[in-house]
């Protein structure tokens, strides 16, 4: 299975005449590959509902207080305590204890690893709102931290060279149809 591969994006005149939506190879992907197995959906589990990605966005900006996600995330604060958890457990967030002066150890909240990992489709979601939903931009600039220079998100290959998202492809991964790979 490995090396079949299912286009992200079809290129134009690629479409199938009738019948299947998908024809040829990437049909006989679709059939071999579970949907079940999808990283997108695992992914999405994850993190959960829209107020998740806020959360991670405002984690990311340098947010780490509860008072102070409620207030910039507009929730009651049972459902960002709910959501909190939900991305503790999923490995996204970790909880680390703090004491002001004079009050009890409360808990602020920070990205691990794995959230960290999220920054790439957090600012490509954010490139997407830009160009499609704001008329003038977006209110945010995407920039290189050492030069102010802006910057974008890319599908890059191993050589280092970018690819058009067009170009992009999927394959079944080694191992079982859709099955994890071998490590």
């Amino acid at each position: 299975m490995a090396g079949q591969r299912v286009l992200v994006h079809p290129p134009p005149g690629d479409a199938p005449a009738g019948g299947d939506e998908l024809g040829g190879d990437a049909l006989a992907d679709l059939r071999t590959w579970r949907p079940r197995d999808c990283s997108i959906a695992k992914a999405l589990a994850a993190v959960g509902p829209h107020s998740s990605f806020l959360i991670l966005r405002e984690a990311l900006y340098g947010v780490r207080r509860f008072e102070m996600f409620v207030r910039r995330v507009g929730v009651t604060e049972a459902v960002m305590a709910a959501r909190l958890k939900q991305l503790t457990e999923a490995g996204l967030l970790r909880r680390e204890p703090y004491r002001e002066p004079g009050s009890r150890t409360r808990y602020e909240y920070v990205l691990t690893e794995a959230g960290r990992d999220l920054i790439p489709p957090l600012l490509a979601l954010m490139a997407w709102g830009d160009a499609h939903l704001q008329p003038d931009g977006g209110p945010l600039d995407l920039v290189d931290d050492a030069t102010g220079e802006p910057v974008r998100i890319a599908c890059v290959g191993p050589d280092g060279r970018e690819r058009p998202p067009n170009g992009c492809a999927s394959s079944l991964a080694s191992g079982t149809a859709g099955g994890p790979r071998p490590r």
